[in-house]
């Protein structure tokens, strides 16, 4: 390894002990038993399709090039490590980044369905983080939903000639907040205000994450906006091999 090598190995390492060492608490992953169970099967029922364009997508890209399995493990790794850092909400609830935006903007926003898949089930088992009862809705809002608006909104960047830097920043901010924004939704469909029903309730569950969720959406744009940069100076081979380089030259 080059001396850079090994200082990107070192910062990598002291990256991910010091998220990890992060102290478990309930987050906002909709927790175990929460949703009733007819929108336990639903939520589950609305992923599959998505899980199987997953598959086909991780698939193909690697029997186009098994160089890119590196990448692959790489975005997965950050999924989980930076959605395991939670902060305390208000009314004692938690909030955390996603990193699933990183993941989108590399393969695409079906590949990330599965890592996501992945990661909540290893959070649920391992962490308590989440559940496996609201597996399907957790699923939904982080691993489909985000990683199609963060996808969206980095190729629609790209055709308006937006600086890329800012273009990958935008991409995971706004992806981070609409996970929250659809999981503020699937709560309130399943627990609708009296007073002005559905509605009203997501602009309720919406009000309590936004206070901290907002910073930390900010704060992943900005730590993705740095992993690109470095995979761009460390990784150059292995984005060329998923035509990541390419398309930002």
């Amino acid at each position: 390894m080059t001396k850079k090598e090994k200082q990107l190995m070192r910062a990598a390492i002291a990256f991910s002990v010091l998220f990890a060492a992060a102290p478990v608490s309930h987050a906002m992953h909709i927790m175990e038993g929460y949703l009733p169970v007819s929108y336990c099967v639903a939520w589950g029922v609305v992923c599959v399709p998505f899980l199987a364009a997953g598959m086909i997508s991780l698939r193909k890209k690697l029997n186009e090039n098994r160089r890119s399995m590196t990448l692959i493990a790489m975005a997965g790794a950050f999924v989980f490590v930076i959605s395991s850092l939670k902060i305390p909400s208000v009314t004692g609830s938690c909030s955390h980044m996603t990193g699933t935006g990183l993941g989108a903007i590399l393969f695409g926003p079906c590949a990330v369905s599965i890592l996501g898949i992945i990661v909540l089930i290893f959070q649920a088992v391992l962490l308590a983080h989440g559940g496996l009862t609201t597996l399907g809705a957790n699923t939904f809002s982080m691993a489909i939903a985000g990683p199609i608006l963060s996808w969206g909104i980095y190729k629609l960047c790209r055709k308006m000639k937006v600086n890329r830097k800012v273009t990958v920043f935008l991409a995971a901010c706004l992806g981070d907040l609409f996970t929250y924004c659809v999981t503020s939704v699937q709560l309130a469909m399943a627990y609708p205000s009296e007073a002005g029903g559905v509605p009203a309730s997501a602009l309720k569950f919406l009000g309590v994450f936004a206070p901290t969720q907002i910073p930390l959406a900010l704060i992943e744009g900005i730590l993705t906006v740095i992993v690109v940069m470095a995979l761009e100076s460390y990784a150059k081979p292995e984005l060329r091999a998923i035509g990541f380089w390419k398309e930002a030259q």
